[in-house]
């Protein structure tokens, strides 16, 4: 079936990037692989990481199908472009749906995209990795791709407001070897080593990245080990729990 949404959607996306001038810096995209299923793996810090994510697949002729909140799909203006391109609303509530849903898209050769912190990340560190990337690839027989963004925090992120007027704006992305799923061990022995791969991804995209905090009023956007002012797990913990 021919991609009405979808491709006319990318063709946006690319136009807006060019306007605004962003400098992608995206590497690995031929491990994705050209064609079958897979679970394409990712951190969390934008709103809009589902978005550059997808870029990563684009050489290789693939399409991303991914998981998203389904209060997204709700939404008068996204709701109808996430359901065109074929994305998978997840209700928290409810997640077999969703879960049965991205196995069949799987299991028809589809690329499968999932945010595995389940949730944006406010202090840019990799948050604890929920299994169900796993289990998905082990159920439908498809390698992991483990991947990492860095620098689209600074477009829009929970508690920040949106900023697309910068010019010459750099978003870093790293797309890691494939990885196996084997049914034969436990799902959770898997993720623990997805979530290392995914760190490592991180830290490459980090070290990568062209630009620093350009004043003290700019080190939001870096977490604190990193000398940034972004919020420690620590302190959004403490947060949650008051």
């Amino acid at each position: 079936m021919a991609e009405l949404v979808y491709r006319p959607v990318i063709g946006l996306a690319r136009t807006m990037f060019k306007a605004w001038d962003l400098k992608i810096d995206c590497r690995g995209s031929e491990n994705i692989p050209r064609s079958g299923g897979a679970v394409l793996v990712s951190n969390h810090i934008s709103y809009l990481d589902f978005v550059f994510n997808g870029l990563t697949a684009l050489p290789q002729k693939r399409l991303v199908r991914f998981m998203a909140k389904e209060s997204v799909f709700r939404h008068r203006i996204s709701g109808p472009l996430m359901r065109g391109m074929k994305h998978i609303p997840v209700d928290r509530a409810n997640g077999e749906a969703a879960y049965a849903r991205a196995l069949d898209s799987l299991r028809s050769g589809e690329v499968v995209g999932v945010f595995p912190e389940a949730t944006i990340s406010e202090s840019f560190t990799l948050k604890s990795f929920k299994s169900g990337a796993v289990r998905l690839a082990q159920e439908a027989g498809v390698p992991l791709i483990p991947t990492a963004v860095w620098g689209t925090q600074r477009l829009w992120t929970k508690g920040h407001p949106r900023n697309f007027k910068r010019s010459h704006f750099p978003i870093t992305i790293r797309v890691g070897e494939a990885m196996e799923a084997s049914r034969e061990q436990y799902a959770g022995a898997i993720t623990r080593r997805l979530r290392e791969r995914v760190q490592e991804l991180l830290e490459a995209a980090q070290r990568a990245y062209p630009v620093r905090p350009r004043s003290t009023d700019d080190t939001w956007w870096m977490p604190a080990h990193l000398g940034g002012t972004a919020p420690t797990p620590d302190q959004l913990r403490t947060a949650g729990a008051h």
